[in-house]
């Protein structure tokens, strides 16, 4: 009898580090494309949503934090912003469609010095890290007094509705399409990944605990996405 294949475990903190880099080397070749698809080109509007509360002035330098092939880099220079794109996968700087200059670097150890930038943007990474706090406190380090940093990820949806027909999309139907045009293993990741992250109190805490301020949550599309923008005090 043909027994049904059993879904892989999330990875530990042990391995997730590997694991995530090399499941994100793996992938980019075609992540631009499976984000058009699998967001129905609402990434793009998510973007510039992320540019727009970054506030940051044109000719600003902004740091786009877990960058991958370049998208939110893109969406920041057509604002007139220099952008920085910073990524651990080699893959992803590789298949990078930018023009903007790069970093292969660790987010949690941010090759930039104290009070050099003038805002940081990190899109749909959150959940790949071991632990965010070290990521914030090191934003926190590199912003200018007065600078922004904007933090978009996915998120759970309030309304019941619309919650349990993201999760069926998200969870049975993202995994197929990716494995399809990609890598399944990966895009069943991605979704499974959403319990790494904190809860929303908690982690407008972490970011108040980091040294930032006036943290604010908007909720995209019907709340299936999360925009998180907090500032550094003045001196």
């Amino acid at each position: 009898m043909k027994q049904s294949r059993k879904k892989k475990p999330l990875p530990t903190s042990s391995e997730k580090e590997m694991t995530v880099r090399k499941m994100f080397d793996r992938i980019a070749p075609r992540y631009d494309l499976l984000n058009r698809l699998l967001t129905f080109g609402l990434d793009t509007k998510w973007r510039e949503k992320t540019v727009k509360h970054i506030y940051a002035y044109p000719g600003a330098k902004v740091l786009d934090v877990a960058c991958g092939t370049g998208d939110l880099c893109d969406s920041l220079h057509k604002a007139g912003i220099k952008a920085i794109g910073m990524d651990f996968s080699r893959g992803m700087l590789t298949s990078f469609n930018s023009k903007a200059p790069l970093i292969n670097g660790d987010a949690l150890k941010i090759p930039v010095h104290d009070s050099s930038v003038d805002g940081v943007t990190c899109g749909f990474a959150l959940r790949n890290f071991l632990d965010i706090n070290p990521f914030l406190n090191e934003v926190s380090r590199i912003l200018k007094p007065g600078s922004r940093v904007a933090l978009l990820e996915v998120d759970q949806p309030g309304n019941r509705y619309i919650r349990t027909g993201h999760s069926f999309y998200f969870n049975k139907i993202v995994p197929i399409i990716g494995g399809l045009f990609s890598d399944k293993d990966a895009y069943s990741y991605l979704p499974s990944s959403v319990i790494y992250l904190p809860e929303e109190n908690e982690m407008i805490k972490m970011i108040e605990r980091s040294g930032l301020s006036n943290v604010k949550k908007y909720r995209l599309t019907g709340g299936i996405v999360q925009l998180l923008v907090a500032e550094k005090p003045e001196n």
